[in-house]
């Protein structure tokens, strides 16, 4: 597969948009983290929905639905895959509300780590010099807030290890990526009408009408959001498409920062410092395995 301009603007685009998230869910006042996930949730449904008719996946929709018929063990899975992908979901708009989105930001950091890792405990993958390295640092950064805290944000950890998991079990489960999105928020959808009936404000779309732009506002710039990410894997090699992963921490880091008012204390710098090093060690890693892999290609 060759760079694609398209694709590269396309992954860029995505992760731009899902670092507006936390800004735009500033505008959502009275509306609390449960109210706009649960509001997140209900009008997301039928905005993929539309995506789905959009790029004629409705065959693979209805493929995913027969197998959970005869597969149980599938359909013993979906909750809990949708459980898992619903606190990431949760964490992502709580956090801008509650001052803890620099804790999201630092576990989006660890998270290819935390990919690593997984691959070489669970798939028996062998980890490369610098991937070796880049674990080394990023494990360097932990210890540091470790030993400076006394503690280690809760929110970080379910970040950085929540994911792993979830991609574990979606790949056992072997659910094409769109139609298992929509599978695992229909079935959030009833968490999210109880939160919406029994814990939302009286009303409160009367008393705030903007609300009624806003929150499915929320839900289309997601939507639009996955919609690039999922263009831009299929124009782009995976390597390269790994390697642009990395700008939605660096954008959230900022958004905290610039936008949320979060303060960085100077003491998280050797927190953090060793965490970047990290990132950029795996990035440096994965894109001369690409160039490699592409000079080959052409070689070919």
């Amino acid at each position: 597969m060759t760079l694609s301009g398209p694709g590269v603007l396309l992954s860029v685009s995505a992760s731009i948009l899902f670092a507006l998230i936390p800004g735009y869910v500033q505008m959502l006042t009275p509306l609390d983290g449960f109210q706009v996930f649960a509001q997140r949730v209900l009008w997301s449904i039928p905005a993929v929905l539309l995506l789905l008719t959009l790029l004629r996946q409705w065959p693979l929709l209805l493929a995913a639905l027969q197998r959970l018929r005869r597969e149980p063990l599938l359909l013993a899975a979906l909750p809990l895959a949708a459980a898992m992908i619903g606190l990431q979901w949760f964490l992502f708009v709580w956090a801008p509300l509650t001052g803890h989105m620099l804790d999201v930001s630092l576990g989006y950091f660890l998270l290819p780590l935390a990919m690593v890792l997984a691959g070489r405990v669970f798939y028996g993958e062998r980890l490369r010099p610098l991937q070796r390295l880049a674990v080394a640092c990023a494990f360097a950064g932990v210890l540091h807030e470790l030993w400076q805290s006394q503690a280690f944000s809760w929110v970080t950890l379910v970040t950085a290890l929540g994911y792993p998991p979830y991609f574990m079990l979606r790949r056992w489960m072997r659910l094409d990526a769109l139609p298992g999105l929509v599978l695992e928020m229909l079935v959030m959808a009833p968490l999210a009408i109880w939160l919406v009936v029994y814990w939302a404000p009286a009303g409160m779309f009367a008393e705030y009408p903007r609300l009624w732009w806003l929150v499915p506002g929320m839900a289309l710039l997601g939507t639009i959001a996955l919609a690039a990410m999922m263009a831009s894997s299929r124009l782009l090699p995976l390597g390269l498409f790994g390697i642009l992963s990395y700008v939605e921490p660096v954008l959230l880091f900022m958004v905290s920062l610039v936008f949320l008012g979060e303060q960085f204390d100077s003491k998280q710098f050797l927190t953090y410092l060793p965490i970047w090093v990290a990132v950029v060690l795996v990035g440096w890693d994965s894109g001369r395995l690409l160039i490699k892999q592409r000079r080959m290609q052409r070689a070919v």
